[in-house]
Formats: C-alpha cells, sequence, structure tokens
C-alpha cells in the first residue's frame, strides 16, 4: 500500500513510516509530497495520508499522528512501543516537549536531520536506525530479555 505525507519529514513524519514498516504494512511505500498536494496526491494514488491536515491519521486530540496509528491499529499492547509514543509525543507536541526526557534529544536528531540532509527518503532510512534503537532501548528497560530483530518485526 501506498502512504503519503508531507515532505521535509522529522519527528512525526519519520516515526510514523517506522511504525506503519514495522507493525502495520510491511511492504508500504512512503510517499513524501508538498504539505498541500497531500490529499490530492492520496486520492489520485490510491494512498493512505497521515500526519497532514485533513490526512486520514493524523493529530488527534492531544494525541500526535504516530499514537494515533497505534490507536487505530491496535498496538497499545506492547509496552515498549508505548514508552516509545511517549518519547515521539514529547518530540512532537511543543507543549509537551518536557513531558519525556527523552522527547528533547529526538527532537534535536529530528530538525538536525533536516540540516544534513536533504534527500527525503534518505532521510527517512537514516531515521528508521534511531527509532529501531529507541525501540530496543524501551524493550530492554522493560526487562525484556530476548534480542528484538528489527529485520524480523515486520
Amino acid at each position: 500500500m501506498k502512504w503519503i505525507t508531507r515532505a521535509r519529514p522529522k519527528t512525526d513524519r519519520i516515526a510514523c513510516p517506522w511504525l506503519i514498516g514495522k507493525f502495520i504494512d510491511p511492504g508500504a511505500e512512503i510517499l513524501y509530497v508538498p504539505a498541500d498536494e497531500v490529499l490530492d496526491t492520496a486520492a489520485r494514488e490510491d494512498a493512505i495520508s497521515f500526519d497532514a491536515p485533513g490526512a486520514r491519521y493524523t493529530h488527534r486530540g492531544s494525541k500526535c499522528s504516530f499514537e494515533v496509528l497505534i490507536d487505530e491499529y491496535d498496538l497499545a499492547g506492547d509496552p515498549a512501543l508505548m514508552r516509545l509514543a511517549k518519547i515521539v509525543h514529547a518530540a512532537d507536541i511543543a507543549a509537551d516537549v518536557g513531558t519525556d526526557p527523552a522527547g528533547p534529544g529526538l527532537l534535536a536528531i529530528g530538525e538536525g536531520g533536516l540540516q544534513v540532509e536533504a534527500d527525503d527518503h534518505r532521510l527517512l532510512e537514516r531515521g528508521r536506525f534511531v527509532y529501531d534503537a529507541l525501540y530496543a532501548w524501551s524493550r530492554h528497560v522493560r526487562g525484556e530479555t530476548h534480542t528484538w530483530n528489527p529485520q524480523r518485526a515486520a
């Protein structure tokens, strides 16, 4: 399936494709387009829109798009994923940046990534490691002792 969002991704627009690829749609094709083209391109390409105004999956209430996807796809039973969601939320919602100690660091990585990588898909590929690492850390701090293999997670 094709999934589409706004160009120049950071935080939510890197976290969501990571979540989609690992837990929702392992064969997902992620498309990045200018913000004002997301909905029209989604209709034309029969793509699922996310993290854009009017998108199928976007901020709802106090939740960022990552949290909305977790809710919509019934993934809240994974405690490590819920821990990661707190970090993503703190990095993505400016008013809540202080709600998790890892949030400002993830925000810095997202903003810095935009400065060092001009290609959105390359930025996504480089960012996937960050989310793999944060998810593995979240499992570790929960006391899960078996190794997580991100290649087999999908």
